[in-house]
C-alpha cells in the first residue's frame, strides 16, 4: 500500500466495507469535491425505535447485479439540506456508520439518497477522508482490485 506522510494513498475508485450495514467490497467513488459522503438507497421508510428516529432502506450492494437487494436500517443522526450534483437542494437523512478501508476502520457520516443515475452507489466525501487518506485521482483501486 502506498502512503504519503503515513496516510494511505487511494485512487478515484476504491473498495470499502460498511460492516454495520453488513456490506462488503462496495465499489465507491472517492470525491474530494463533495463535503459529505452519500450512499444510494431505495424505499426509505422512517420509523421510531426506543424514542429515536430510524430509517430502513434497500441497498444494491453489488454493482454487477442490480437485482440483488438487501434491506438495512440505521439510526438517523440528522436531516440535512444538501445540494446535489445537479445543483438542486434535497432533504436527506444523515446516518453514522463504520467504514473499513486501507486496513483501518472509523465512523463516517453518510447521507442517504437516490444515486441511481450515478455509476457508483457510494461517494466518499472530504469529511470522511480528512486526516486519514490521501487521494491520487489519476489512479484506481490502489487498495485492491475492483474487478
Amino acid at each position: 500500500m502506498q502512503t504519503y506522510q503515513n496516510k494511505p494513498v487511494v485512487g478515484a475508485l476504491e473498495l470499502c466495507n460498511l460492516p454495520e450495514l453488513t456490506i462488503q467490497n462496495l465499489n465507491i467513488r472517492v470525491d474530494t469535491g463533495a463535503t459529505t459522503s452519500s450512499l444510494h438507497v431505495d424505499d426509505i421508510e422512517e420509523f421510531e425505535k426506543d424514542g429515536e428516529t430510524w430509517v430502513s432502506f434497500n441497498i444494491h450492494p453489488d454493482i454487477h447485479d442490480v437485482n440483488e437487494i438487501v434491506r438495512r436500517e440505521a439510526k438517523v443522526e440528522a436531516v440535512r439540506k444538501v445540494k446535489s450534483s445537479t445543483a438542486t437542494r434535497e432533504r436527506r437523512y444523515l446516518i453514522e456508520t463504520l467504514i473499513e478501508m486501507a486496513g483501518s476502520s472509523w465512523k463516517i457520516h453518510l447521507t442517504l439518497t437516490d444515486r441511481s443515475e450515478m455509476t457508483y452507489l457510494m461517494l466518499l466525501g472530504r469529511e470522511a477522508m480528512s486526516g486519514r487518506l490521501v487521494v491520487d485521482p489519476s489512479e484506481e483501486y490502489l487498495l485492491g482490485n475492483g474487478e
